[in-house]
Formats: structure tokens, sequence, C-alpha cells
């Protein structure tokens, strides 16, 4: 049986290089944030209805608040769907 020669140096695999998003309100602030903005509401949440976490949409923390809340406030007047019907 032979035993394969030890490597002196492992081979290191680096972690691939991803760009990190930006918050869009951050960068362009004519871009409301209202609950009757629907049409900018509907980029954030899911085709089911539910709200996008900052790690895909790449808001900052205050703006992803602030669009938990209008978001919560567009539903409770029935601009934005609670759940899609199948």
């Amino acid at each position: 049986m032979q035993r394969r020669p030890s490597n002196p140096r492992p081979r290191s695999r680096q972690k691939p290089y991803y760009k990190r998003k930006t918050c869009r309100f951050c960068e362009d602030k004519s871009v409301p944030i209202d609950y009757k903005a629907s049409h900018v509401l509907k980029d954030f949440i899911t085709d089911r209805g539910k709200i996008l976490p900052r790690r895909i949409t790449g808001t900052c923390s205050g703006h992803q608040k602030k669009l938990t809340v209008e978001i919560k406030r567009a539903r409770l007047m029935a601009l934005l769907p609670f759940t899609v019907h199948d």
C-alpha cells in the first residue's frame, strides 16, 4: 500500500469576491420611503408577500426599519397584499 507524499503547504481556497451591496436610499435621496409609493415598496417584498431581509436587498439598518414600517402601513391601507391566494 503506497502512501501519498504529504504536501508541505496545503492549498488554500480563496473566498470568491462579492461586490458589497449599497443602500438604494442612501445613494439616491430622492427615492421616497412612503406607504403611498407602492411601486417602490414592491421591490422589497417577495412574490409571496414577505419582506426581504437586509442581506438580500442591501439596505442599511435604518432604512430597512423604515421600509418595514411603511410596508406594514401599506398592507393595512390595502395597497400591498398580506399574502398571495393560490
